[in-house]
């Protein structure tokens, strides 16, 4: 890097911290990916000791730090501390997935009378996260940054028709923002020139406790707000059928340790998904006023993650293919349970569920998702 590329950074980050008056964004080089892409980091800070680290590959959330009872901060979310791990690794830490997020049984879907064929990316027999190539595995430009009362940053990627299979030229953004009111907001948005299909989420592993905690993620106490989940078969699609979460290992209406029934063997859909590893209809109307969508808190520490939404559903993934090979950014090994998957999203399969809420996007519409991430200590 030139000393004149190392200025320019500089000079960004002073001028967008002289500017705010109180949340703070900054910056810097975090590597660049094997084709030699540089890849960027933006640090959203506010001054109650919260901060969004953002990386320009995969629109990534590669760290959210937020202070505990005491006032000790951790970092919640797993990830890496360069670019070239996250192009190594496949296991999707923090990256915005898409076109569609979950997965579309056999890759295959039918748009006005004609059938499309994706990518078996998930073991042969499914399409997974958009895939092989999907919005996660992209270098994103950045197209704005703000500093102020709220600090953010917006990120566009292009994807092209026919990319990865799926019609239409997409014009995706992802915009991150953090207020004084420690709630990290992501808005995802799409528009198209033909009719195609859009699922954006984001798909960070959390653990209140602390990422690389000994204990991992499982003492962290879990609220669905849902009455309902939709059961999977063996290849992990969604059967079409909503399943009440009463008298079930599914039910997270009230606080419960994710590992308290996790390994519950009596529990056929546990031993398909290796755990949970399933989308949860939540309570209330989508797509209009955001509703809690999970709550995550830790006992220890009192730092407590709420999850806010305005979509129909929320998949919860709890690490179960984690396996210990690759080192996390605190230089501890990620095993099973380390992190915790919530993704608010239409439901998996959906364009092949016309029970399912519609997954449609045509020219003239614009895709919204929206979700914040607000944390806090318990009172």
């Amino acid at each position: 890097m030139t000393l004149k590329t190392i200025a320019l950074y500089g000079a960004l980050a002073l001028a967008a911290t002289s500017t705010a008056t109180a949340a703070e964004l900054s910056r810097r080089p975090f590597g660049q990916t094997p084709s030699g892409e540089a890849v960027e980091a933006v640090t959203l800070t506010n001054a109650k000791g919260v901060s969004a680290t953002v990386i320009t590959y995969g629109a990534t959330l590669q760290s959210l730090v937020a202070p505990d009872k005491a006032g000790k901060k951790a970092d919640i979310v797993l990830g890496f501390n360069d670019a070239a791990t996250y192009v190594k690794n496949a296991s999707y830490f923090g990256a915005t997935v898409g076109r569609f997020a979950n997965r579309i049984g056999k890759g295959r879907f039918e748009l006005d009378g004609k059938t499309y064929q994706l990518a078996l990316n998930n073991n042969g027999v499914a399409a997974l996260h958009g895939g092989v190539k999907g919005f996660d595995k992209v270098v994103w430009k950045v197209l704005e940054t703000k500093s102020g009362p709220t600090a953010s940053v917006t990120l566009g990627y292009v994807s092209p028709d026919g990319d990865q299979g799926y019609p239409g030229t997409v014009n995706a953004t992802a915009t991150y923002a953090l207020d004084e009111q420690n709630q990290l907001t992501i808005t995802y948005g799409a528009t198209t020139d033909k009719p195609t299909i859009v699922n954006m989420t984001n798909h960070a592993l959390f653990n209140v406790a602390g990422e690389g905690s000994p204990d991992g993620a499982m003492g962290n106490l879990l609220t669905i707000p849902a009455d309902g989940y939709t059961p999977v078969d063996n290849e992990l699609i969604p059967t079409g059928a909503t399943t009440p979460v009463a008298g079930t290992a599914f039910d997270f209406r009230t606080p419960t340790a994710v590992g308290a029934r996790i390994r519950d063997a009596s529990e056929p859909q546990l031993i398909v998904g290796k755990g949970y590893d399933h989308n949860y209809v939540l309570n209330g109307k989508s797509g209009g006023a955001l509703r809690l969508a999970a709550r995550l808190a830790d006992p220890k520490s009192g730092r407590v993650l709420e999850i806010l939404s305005d979509q129909p559903g929320v998949q919860f993934y709890a690490g179960n293919f984690l396996d210990g090979s690759w080192i996390g950014k605190s230089g501890k090994l990620y095993r099973q349970g380390d992190g915790i998957a919530l993704e608010p999203q239409h439901f998996p399969d959906a364009p092949n569920k016309p029970q399912f809420a519609p997954v449609r996007l045509d020219p003239g519409q614009t895709y919204r998702n929206v979700m914040i991430f607000k944390v806090g200590v318990a009172k």
